[in-house]
């Protein structure tokens, strides 16, 4: 093992590294009942805390001062307070395992777009999209076509319109060329996406 050398990846590294720790301590503490405190510092120089019941706590704990008094706290009190900490402390793991699943679905998408982000979107091969991906694309096309047509219309101000106005993404699915104009030359490569529930695997 040794350090990473690029800067990028090392924060990333970092990033995916600390949410790790977050989620174990917060593992610890519910499972044991522990008390822990952490402190770490990024790349940066910017520091992540992490503690239960506080850092402070469990610092001055550490460091023998401000020793914590007498709990008489009553247990109905206290069996709800651990109730809410556990339950917070599932929803925070919760939102850790979906932050890693859209770091892991962006990563996916880089690499179907050959790293060129949404810059390249319409150059994804069509059958490696998913449904809501092609969804997405369709309307990118439509926002892309009314934004051409906003454009020839404008430099065609003193002459006829080119083309008529903006359409509808929902438009341009169901009849792409029903506002082309009738000299407008058309390609005719244009293909539907499915409806919503539509598919393999769908009923």
């Amino acid at each position: 093992m040794k350090t990473i050398e690029n800067e990028d990846d090392r924060l990333i590294t970092f990033s995916k590294r600390r949410s790790g720790i977050y989620k174990k301590a917060s593992e610890l503490t519910t499972l044991c009942g522990a008390e822990i405190a952490f402190v770490v510092f990024s790349p940066a120089g910017k520091a992540f805390s992490f503690g239960h019941p506080s850092v402070e706590s469990v610092a001055n704990r550490f460091l023998n001062q401000n020793p914590p008094p007498n709990d008489n706290t009553h247990p109905l009190v206290e069996a709800h307070r651990k109730v809410r900490i556990n339950h917070l402390t599932q929803q925070h793991n919760e939102l850790l395992n979906q932050l890693d699943a859209e770091k892991e679905r962006a990563k996916a998408l880089e690499l179907v777009t050959g790293g060129k982000g949404s810059d390249g979107w319409w150059e994804t091969p069509v059958d490696q999209l998913k449904q809501q991906d092609l969804h997405d694309s369709f309307s990118k096309f439509a926002e892309l076509r009314n934004e051409v047509v906003s454009k020839l219309n404008d430099k065609g101000a003193a002459a006829a319109p080119l083309i008529n106005g903006p359409m509808d993404p929902a438009q341009l699915m169901a009849n792409p060329f029903d506002h082309v104009n009738a000299n407008e030359e058309v390609v005719p490569a244009v293909f539907a996406a499915p409806a919503p529930g539509y598919g393999p695997g769908c009923q």
